[in-house]
This record gives structure tokens, C-alpha cells and sequence, in this order.
């Protein structure tokens, strides 16, 4: 290829690596990087490791694995997209987990594939996701979310009458899939504070995940008024 060839051709999609077996990112790599329209920038075996090294090197897209020792890949999808908000994600998984592929979808994952995937087909989510498309099947997420809402045991209205005013903002929130730190940021409180508050609304609400939680607010009455501006303390 001549100069001119060289300087027509378009910019690889530039990947990032996250996976804690050394053996997989390697073999993943290995894939990718064989590609001439692809190139892995970096890798990590931890949550930790990635949500320090993604931010740095600006991927276009990330290949998260979900399980990881110090965490979990849809945690880190959320982190890395808050400050990102253009980079695809790609959940990789071992295991055929419908609560996973639930987390991914709240999240803003932009795809979802298991391990044992051909390579090919990874090849191909890759271009998918890089493209601005999403490897979620919508009448699956439909379909996952209409059974998640038949099978939770839905909140007694005393229940959510415990709520507090906040809680009930925060509820909210957490419903349209923001993380503690753009909730903090829109109600003017510490991303501690609001976690605080998160804790205390699912055990309220008698659910653990923050997923159920955002189920139930789409069938909650609005939030009262708290009578309080958001800049207030809470």
C-alpha cells in the first residue's frame, strides 16, 4: 500500500480488553488484532484496572466481561459510559444469564454475546456495536423485561408509602437508569449520599437489586412534592 492509499484508509475501530483470564484476552486479542479494520489499544483484568486505563486511552469500544474478581463488567460499563457516553460496550459472558443481560441493557450496554461465541460472530458484534448499532435484540429485551415484571412481586402501596419524598425522586431516577453519581449530580448530593439512600429504599421496598427496583418505578405513582429545592441537603 502507497502513501496515499495509506493516508485514504480509515482509523481501525480501537477496542479495549477486559477479562481476568489472561488466556481469553489473549485469544480475543489475538482475533481482533488479525483484522485490518480492527486493534486492541488495551486490556485489564480488573474493574479497577479498566475504569482507569479506558478513560486514558478512548476506545470506541469495550469488551467487558461480566464476572470479574473485584466486581462486575456491567458496573464497569455504567462507570466508564457516564463518562463516555459514546463508547459501545460489549458484554462477554460464560454464562446464559437473563438477570446479566437485564443489568446490561440498564446500564446502556450496546451489546451482549457469550464466551462460547464463534469468532467470527465476535468479529461481527464488534463491527456492530462499533457502528452505532445495538446487538440487543428489542423484541428479546421486550420480552425479558414483560416476564420480569410478571414474576417480581410487586410492592404493596404501604410499602412505597415509606418512601420518603427523596426516596421517591430517587426512585425515580434509578428508574430511567442513572447511576449514584449522575442522581447526586442532578439532585445536588454526595454520591455517598445518594448510595445511603438507594440501600434504604430497596430494603423498604423489600427488593437487592437495583434492577427491581427500576421495574417498580415504572408502575409508581409519581413522587409526592417534598416542598424542598434539590439544592437543599438531604
Amino acid at each position: 500500500m502507497d502513501t496515499t492509499d495509506a493516508a485514504r484508509a480509515p482509523r481501525p475501530v480501537q477496542v479495549f480488553l477486559l477479562d481476568d483470564h489472561e488466556v481469553v484476552r489473549r485469544g480475543v486479542r489475538d482475533l481482533l488484532d488479525a483484522e485490518p479494520d480492527l486493534e486492541v489499544v488495551g486490556e485489564a483484568a480488573t474493574c479497577a484496572q479498566a475504569l482507569a486505563r479506558v478513560p486514558a486511552l478512548r476506545p470506541d469500544v469495550a469488551v467487558l466481561d461480566v464476572r470479574l474478581p473485584d466486581g462486575d463488567g456491567v458496573t464497569v460499563c455504567r462507570e466508564l459510559r457516564d463518562g463516555m457516553p459514546g463508547l459501545a460496550c460489549l458484554m462477554l459472558t460464560s454464562f446464559d444469564d437473563d438477570d446479566a443481560l437485564l443489568d446490561a441493557i440498564m446500564a446502556g450496554a450496546a451489546g451482549y454475546v457469550l464466551k462460547q461465541v464463534k469468532g467470527t460472530d465476535l468479529l461481527s458484534a464488534v463491527r456492530t456495536v462499533a457502528s452505532g448499532q445495538s446487538m440487543l435484540d428489542p423484541a428479546t429485551t421486550r420480552s425479558l423485561m414483560e416476564s420480569l415484571r410478571h414474576h417480581e412481586q410487586s410492592p404493596t402501596e404501604a410499602a412505597l408509602a415509606q418512601l420518603t419524598p427523596r426516596e421517591h425522586e430517587i426512585l425515580a431516577l434509578v428508574g430511567e437508569g442513572k447511576t449514584n453519581r449522575e442522581i447526586g449530580r442532578e439532585l445536588y448530593l454526595a454520591e455517598k449520599t445518594v448510595k445511603n439512600h438507594v440501600s434504604r429504599l430497596l430494603a423498604k421496598l423489600g427488593v437487592e437489586r437495583r434492577l427491581q427496583a427500576a421495574v417498580l418505578a415504572a408502575h409508581a405513582d409519581p413522587p409526592p412534592e417534598s416542598g424542598q429545592p434539590h439544592s437543599n441537603p438531604a
